[in-house]
């Protein structure tokens, strides 16, 4: 068990308070809307086209995430690729000096 004062990493003071703020300009749309003076109708336009908008643009980030996320798992395979034959190089040029060392 440790003890001690709890630390938070920067980070997560700059994630939280994004989130508060996303949150809070949601809130404040809705109210927005919901406050207007506007007839039902008009209303329910604006919030379906503020959710298509809304989902649209989730939906891009989404499909960007998926993309980035290729491009590393490319990356890294690439890169494990390299790996695993400089090691099989590697094994093929000291394998015959561990074979003299031990016979020696």
């Amino acid at each position: 068990m440790r003890v001690g004062s709890y630390e938070p990493s920067a980070g997560t003071n700059i994630g939280t308070a994004i989130t508060f703020l996303l949150i809070g300009l949601g809130i404040g749309a809705v109210t927005a809307l919901i406050l207007a003076p506007k007839s039902g109708k008009h209303l329910r336009r604006d919030l379906k086209r503020g959710y298509d908008e809304a989902r649209d643009t989730i939906e891009d980030w989404s499909e960007e995430a998926k993309d980035r996320v290729r491009e590393v798992k490319e990356r890294v395979r690439d890169v494990a690729e390299r790996s695993a034959d400089l090691a099989d190089e590697l094994r093929g040029k000291v394998e015959p000096l561990r074979r003299a060392i031990t016979r020696g």
